[in-house]
C-alpha cells in the first residue's frame, strides 16, 4: 500500500493511464518465445504466424478493456496488465489536469487540510488513514456534520469510541482562528501578509515541495507545525476580536473576564481535556522494554545486526543510558554502507570488543566497494575467505562505461566451512542439536551486485569463526538482510541466531516458518522479559506499541506451539497467560494474532479459557459488522475489503473451535455468523 510501486494509489485520485496498441511492435521477434524458428518458415507461414500473434494481443486488450469497464478488474489489476503487456502498448502519461487533481485532492486536501482540521476541529483516531472513512480523518463531534463527512456515526464499535486518539473540539478553535484571520487582515494588512506568507510557505508550499506520494509510511502532520503555529496566533487575534465586539455592548471590565474565560474553555481547556490521555506518557516504558527484550534475547558478547530506526535507536538508548547488555555489539546494517560507521564497528564499544573486519580503511573509504559487481566467469563455489580476498585484490576490478572502476566477483556461490568441534566448544547450539550440525553452509548471492554493507557482514562471518554469537533483529524478510542464510536461524526470543543447523523454510513460507526453536532456551529468555508496564489500563497504548504486539504475539505463539508439541503443557500455559496478561486484548488490537492462543488453550485442556477468549474476539468482529451493516450500500462497497476481512477472521474463530473438537460451541457460534453472511451476501462469502 505504501510502496512507490503501487501506482494504483495514484489512479484512485486521477484516471487510469490511457493506452493503445503499439502499431510498430515487431511481432516477429516473439516467434522464438513460442519455439518457432522464423528462418524455417515460408513467407506465407511467417505472415500468418505474426498476424496470429497480433490478433491475440488485440483480443487480450479488448477483453481487458471490457472487464475493467465492468469493474471485474480493480486498479491493481489495471497496473498489473500494463506491466505485463507494456511492450505491446503505448501508454500515455497522466495529463496536466490529472496532476493538478491529484495535487489538490490528495496533497492539499488529504495531506494538509486534514491535518489542519485535526489540530483545530478534531481527530477521528490515532490509526493512520488510508483514504477511507474508518480511520485517520478529521471529526468535529457535531453529529450531523460528521455524518455528512464520514457516514453514519451511530452504533460505532467500542474500539473506535475508546480510541484515546479520538479528540473532538466542535470547530471552536477553528472558528476562533478564522475570526482572528479576518480581524488581522482588517486591522493591519501589512503584518497580516507577513503571517499569511509564513502560513502558506510552511503549509501549502511545503506540500508542493515535498510532492508526497500516496500513501506515506506514516502520517506527516509533524512537518506542518509551523503553519499550525501561525493559525494558533490567529486564534489569539480571534479572542481579541470578540473582546472588541463585546465592548460595544458591555464595559471592558465585564467583557474582558467573560471573553477570556469563554475562550479558555473553547480552546486550550477543551483541547487539553481531549488530548491529555493520548499525549500523557507517564508510566509508559514499552519502547525501552522492547529494546531490552531484543538485547536480553542475545547470548553474551553477541553481534546483533539491526536494519532500520525502530530496531536500533531504542537499543542504543538502553545501552547508553540504562547500561543494559553493553556486551552486545549492535550493527545497524543501513549505516554499514558508510566508512565512518565501519570505522566505529572496528573499535571497542562499552564491553563489546571490535568486530573482526579484515578490510582496511583505505579499502572502503568514500565510495570504494559501495558496489561490487557480479561478472560471471566461473560456476565453482568458493570458500568465503577466498571470496573476500579476491574482492580485496586491487586487480579484481573492471572499468564501467562511465569510466568508473569497480571491484567484481566471478562467482556468486560461497561456502562457509564448519568445524563441528569448534561449534561444540563455543556452545553455539544446545548439545541436543550436535548431531544436526552441518559440515558447511552454502550461500548463493542474489542479484547482480554486492553492496558494501552486505560485504562487511560476510567479512564478519568469515573472520568470526563462530567465536561470538551472531544475531539478526528480524525486522525484514528479504534474503539479503540475513546474508542469504535464512535456513540457518534459531529464534531465541525477539532475535534470530545464526546456527549451523538447517531449518528449511517451505517454498511459500513466511516469517512464521523461519528458524528453529530451542524451547528451553527461548522459554528462559521470554520469562525474564521486562514488559514496560504494557499491561496497565491507564497508560496510552499508542499505535507503535500496539504494532509491536505483532512481533511479540507471533514469536510467543511459535514458542507455545513448540512447547505443546513437546508435551510441556505447563510451560505452554505460562506463555499463553503471559501473552494475554501483558498484552490485554482490549488494548493491543491485531485480534487475528490471538487465534493461536485460543487454540493453545484448547490443546492444553483449558477449554473454559479458550471459550472465554474466543467469545471476546467474536464480540469485536460483531461490533464491526453491526456498524458496517447500517451503512449505505455505496459506503459498504468502499470498505468491502474491511468487511470481508472481518467476516473471514470471524470464520477463523469458528475454525479454531471446530479443529479443537468443541463442536457444541461451534454449532452455537455459527448461527450468528451465518446471519452476518446473509446480511453481506453480495460480497459472496460462504456460510458455515
Amino acid at each position: 500500500m505504501w510502496s512507490t510501486e503501487h501506482i494504483e494509489n495514484y489512479i484512485n485520485f486521477t484516471n487510469p493511464p490511457e493506452f493503445k496498441i503499439n502499431p510498430d511492435y515487431a511481432y516477429e521477434d516473439d516467434l522464438a518465445k513460442y519455439g518457432i524458428d522464423a528462418s524455417q518458415l515460408s513467407e506465407e507461414d511467417y505472415n500468418k504466424a505474426t498476424a496470429q500473434l497480433k490478433n491475440e494481443i488485440e483480443k487480450i486488450v479488448t477483453e481487458f478493456r471490457q472487464a475493467y469497464a465492468q469493474k471485474q478488474i480493480d486498479n491493481e489489476g489495471y497496473v498489473s496488465f500494463l506491466k505485463s503487456y507494456g511492450d505491446y502498448l503505448i501508454i500515455e502519461k497522466p495529463s496536466t489536469v490529472d496532476n493538478f487533481r491529484f495535487m489538490f485532492e490528495y496533497q492539499f486536501g488529504y495531506m494538509y487540510w486534514r491535518y489542519l482540521m485535526w489540530n483545530f476541529v478534531g481527530r477521528q483516531s490515532d490509526v493512520q488513514g488510508k483514504y477511507d472513512n474508518l480511520n485517520g480523518n478529521w471529526i468535529s463531534g457535531i453529529k450531523f456534520m460528521d455524518n455528512i463527512h464520514l457516514g453514519s456515526q451511530d452504533n460505532l464499535p467500542s474500539d473506535v469510541l475508546n480510541n484515546k486518539g479520538r479528540n473532538v473540539y466542535f470547530f471552536l478553535p477553528f472558528i476562533l482562528g478564522l475570526i482572528g484571520l479576518m480581524y488581522h487582515a482588517n486591522k493591519d494588512l501589512k503584518s497580516f501578509y507577513v503571517l499569511l506568507a509564513l502560513f502558506l510557505f510552511t503549509g501549502i508550499a511545503l506540500k508542493i515541495y515535498l510532492n508526497e506520494r500516496p500513501f506515506e509510511p506514516r502520517e506527516r502532520d509533524y512537518a506542518l507545525v509551523g503553519s499550525f503555529y501561525v493559525f494558533a496566533i490567529w486564534i489569539g487575534f480571534g479572542v481579541y476580536a470578540l473582546y472588541e465586539s463585546a465592548c460595544s455592548y458591555l464595559t471592558p471590565k465585564i467583557a474582558g473576564p467573560i471573553l477570556i474565560g469563554a475562550s479558555l474553555l473553547a480552546a486550550p481547556v477543551l483541547m487539553a481535556s481531549q488530548n491529555w490521555d493520548d499525549h500523557d506518557r507517564s508510566g509508559k516504558y514499552t519502547a525501552v522494554a522492547m529494546a531490552k527484550s531484543y538485547l536480553n534475547s542475545c547470548d553474551p558478547n553477541a553481534i546483533l545486526f539491526t536494519i532500520g530506526d525502530n530496531d536500533t535507536f531504542p537499543l542504543w538508548y538502553a545501552q547508553e543510558i540504562e547500561k543494559v547488555r553493553t556486551d552486545v555489539k549492535i550493527v545497524n546494517t543501513s549505516l554499514f554502507m558508510t566508512d565512518w560507521y565501519i570505522d566505529q564497528m572496528k573499535t571497542k564499544t562499552y564491553e563489546s570488543n571490535p568486530l573482526p573486519i579484515s578490510f582496511t580503511h583505505d579499502q572502503y573509504v568514500g565510495d570504494k566497494l559501495d558496489y561490487v559487481a557480479h561478472i560471471p566467469k566461473i560456476e565453482s563455489r568458493w570458500d568465503i575467505k577466498d571470496f573476500i580476498n579476491f574482492i580485496k585484490n586491487p586487480k579484481s576490478t573492471v572499468e564501467m562505461q562511465n569510466g568508473q572502476t569497480i571491484h567484481f566477483y566471478p562467482t556468486n556461490k560461497i561456502r562457509i566451512s564448519i568445524d563441528k568441534n569448534t561449534i561444540i566448544a563455543n556452545k553455539v547450539v544446545a548439545p541436543k542439536y550436535n548431531d544436526s550440525i552441518v559440515p558447511y553452509i552454502d550461500i548463493d548471492i542474489k542479484g547482480n551486485a554486492l553492496y558494501k554493507n552486505r560485504l562487511m557482514m560476510l567479512d564478519i562471518i568469515a573472520n568470526n569463526n563462530w567465536k561470538r554469537p551472531v544475531y539478526f533483529s528480524g525486522g525484514a524478510f528479504d534474503d539479503e538482510d540475513y546474508i542469504w542464510m535464512k535456513n540457518y536461524l534459531q529464534l531465541d526470543g525477539m532475535v534470530y541466531k545464526l546456527v549451523p543447523v538447517k531449518t528449511a523454510i517451505p517454498k511459500n513460507g513466511g516469517l512464521l516458518e523461519m528458524g528453529q526453536i530451542d524451547s528451553d532456551k527461548m522459554y528462559a529468555n521470554v520469562m525474564k522479559w521486562d514488559w514496560g508496564n504494557s499491561e496497565s489500563t491507564s497508560i496510552y497504548h499508542d499505535p507503535e506499541t500496539r504494532r509491536n504486539s505483532i512481533t511479540y504475539r507471533t514469536n510467543l505463539a511459535r514458542l507455545m506451539n513448540k512447547l505443546i508439541s513437546e508435551g510441556k503443557n505447563d510451560k505452554a500455559k505460562n506463555i499463553i497467560d503471559l501473552a494475554m496478561t501483558k498484552m490485554p486484548l482490549e488494548k493491543f488490537d491485531y485480534y487475528s494474532l490471538i487465534d493461536p492462543f485460543a487454540k493453545g488453550y484448547y490443546a492444553i485442556g483449558e477449554k473454559a479459557k479458550a471459550k472465554e477468549l474466543l467469545q471476546q474476539l467474536i464480540t469485536k468482529y460483531k461490533e464491526n459488522l453491526d456498524y458496517y451493516s447500517k451503512l449505505e450500500p455505496s459506503e459498504q462497497t468502499d470498505i468491502a475489503i474491511e468487511i470481508i476481512t472481518d467476516i473471514e477472521r470471524y470464520r477463523g474463530l469458528l475454525q479454531v473451535m471446530k479443529e479443537s473438537g468443541d463442536i457444541a460451541f461451534y454449532n452455537k457460534s455459527k448461527i450468528p455468523f451465518n446471519t452476518y453472511v446473509n446480511i453481506f451476501e453480495r460480497f459472496g462469502r460462504e456460510k458455515e
